[in-house]
């Protein structure tokens, strides 16, 4: 019997397209708001981080698309859609 994969072998099998536009940004002037580092530890993929100015920066490669840091930073320092049909993520869990 083999070992069951852990999610980030699961989660390694994804595949992001990214589209010619970013469907998750954050709203200017919402760089150093402290709801932002919520999603840093929040975000599944581990897509958002801190600087060495205080600021939280995102990369959207990898999103899993679950909307957490919607729900955990609020509307109003997020700006987040889905994205248009074809990219994003495939979910691939072989």
């Amino acid at each position: 019997m083999s070992p069951t994969p852990n999610m980030k072998a699961k989660l390694g099998k994804n595949v992001f397209k990214p589209g010619k536009e970013k469907h998750i940004t954050i709203r200017p002037g919402f760089e150093k708001d402290p709801r932002l580092k919520a999603a840093i530890y929040a975000c599944p993929a581990g897509l958002y981080s801190e600087n060495s100015k205080g600021e939280v920066e995102l990369d959207i490669d990898g999103c899993l698309e679950c909307g957490i840091c919607r729900i955990v930073c609020g509307t109003e320092v997020l700006d987040w859609n889905y994205p248009v049909g074809g990219v994003g993520v495939q979910f691939r869990f072989g």
